[in-house]
């Protein structure tokens, strides 16, 4: 049962920080995330293959210490942006902004459930038990993100800070850096 809870609320939680990508991207003049229909609840356009479905599946398989995985990213069309300079660096926070907003209306759902004596205990422990996933899931997912190496959103906020040529390097390292964190995590 907490596998699957683990899973189900990993990929809500995926879902609602893309969500948060597309959302602030149309709001800031691009709406290649909403003409692609991705700007929805619905998981099943946010699903990646490998990254959602089949690393997932072989960690769990192979009962990794880490269970590893990602959302397909929104599409964006930067030259739509109103300001991309500084509106790139918003729709990047906006995804583990989105993780943070679920960790403190989790914490507030496990603050209400208390309040509610006559409900049903073991519905109140796994609703409990829940919210505390949620938490977990998504605090990692904003740490994560929020790390300023590529391919994590935090690669891209931190840009903003950076004279653009030196901005564009750092970007160019992307393939390069992907490869050396995959490896670390895994090697963990």
């Amino acid at each position: 049962m907490t596998v699957f809870l683990y899973v189900v609320i990993l990929l809500f939680s995926a879902t609602i920080h893309e969500v948060a990508h597309g959302y602030v991207a149309y709001l800031r003049g691009d709406d290649t995330a909403k003409m692609a229909g991705r700007i929805t609840l619905n998981p099943i356009p946010h699903i990646e293959l490998f990254g959602t479905i089949l690393l997932p599946a072989m960690l769990l398989f192979l009962k990794a210490p880490v269970l590893l995985g990602w959302a397909k990213p929104v599409p964006l069309n930067y030259r739509n942006l109103k300001d991309p300079r500084k509106d790139i660096p918003l729709i990047c926070l906006a995804g583990p902004a989105s993780n943070i907003f679920l960790v403190f209306l989790s914490g507030l759902g496990m603050h209400i459930v208390k309040y509610f004596p006559n409900f049903e205990l073991r519905h109140n422990r796994l609703i409990g038990h829940s919210l505390y996933i949620m938490i977990v899931i998504n605090v990692i997912l904003a740490v994560i993100n929020l790390i300023p190496v590529p391919p994590f959103d935090g690669s891209k906020i931190i840009t903003y800070f950076l004279p653009e040529k030196i901005a564009t390097r750092y970007l160019n390292l992307n393939p390069y850096i992907c490869l050396i964190v995959l490896c670390v995590i895994l090697s963990s």
